[in-house]
Formats: C-alpha cells, sequence, structure tokens
C-alpha cells in the first residue's frame, strides 16, 4: 500500500515566498532601525530557501523567520505552515501528530505556540 504523507507534498521554497510575500509585501524592512536600505547575504545554512539579509543603515542581520513565532525550531517552515492549516480544521493534537508524523509533546508545544502567537498578534491589531 502506498502511504503518502501531506507534509512531503508542500514545497519549502514556496512556503519561503509566501512568508516574504506577507511579511514584507512593501519591500524588506530592517527590523532594528525600520530601513529599507537592505541587502540580501545568501541562504542559511540548514534551511535552503530562508533568506538572510543585512542592513546597510545599522548592519543588522536578519532573515526571512526572524521575530516570528517560526523562529528558532527543528521543524521544518512546511511543518509549521501545515500544523496551522489543520488546528484551523480543528483537528485534535493527537490528529496533527499522527497526520505529521510528529511526537505528540512535539505538536502539543507547536500549536501552543502558534496560539499564544497569533493570540498577540490579534491584540496588536484591536
Amino acid at each position: 500500500m502506498l502511504n503518502i504523507q501531506i507534509k512531503n507534498l508542500l514545497d519549502d521554497k514556496k512556503c519561503y515566498e509566501v512568508i516574504r510575500e506577507l511579511r514584507w509585501s512593501e519591500g524588506v524592512t530592517c527590523l532594528t532601525c525600520k530601513s529599507k536600505n537592505i541587502k540580501k547575504r545568501g541562504f542559511h545554512s540548514h534551511q535552503a530557501f530562508r533568506q538572510r539579509y543585512t542592513c546597510c543603515d545599522c548592519n543588522a542581520q536578519f532573515d526571512d523567520l526572524s521575530d516570528t513565532i517560526f523562529e528558532g525550531h527543528h521543524q521544518p517552515l512546511r511543518v509549521w505552515i501545515l500544523c496551522l492549516y489543520f488546528m484551523g480544521l480543528n483537528l485534535s493534537n493527537e490528529q496533527i501528530a499522527q497526520e505529521l508524523d510528529l511526537a505528540s509533546k512535539d505538536t502539543q508545544t507547536m500549536t501552543s505556540q502558534l496560539r499564544a502567537g497569533i493570540m498577540v498578534k490579534k491584540s496588536q491589531l484591536n
């Protein structure tokens, strides 16, 4: 029997492109000084499509995931996006863990962090 996991159908490159479009729809902006005078400086060594940047005004270095809920985690971005998608379908943490082939503890941590990030963003909008 063929076993196809949905997480293998998503494209990492596309996930990063969407993150960039949503985050910097008007161009990349320095997270420190808000300058738009930014230089690309290659890609992350372990995540091939994660663009790195340097601010030409204050020399701050950052990347596509800096200061986001996705920063500093070992799961690929596509797994986080799928987790968020499954949360929107109202799947339980156990169901999400099974769909993404993750340990229940990892799924619990991810969904908790995603919910907390959503609540912070929601409070900023109000």
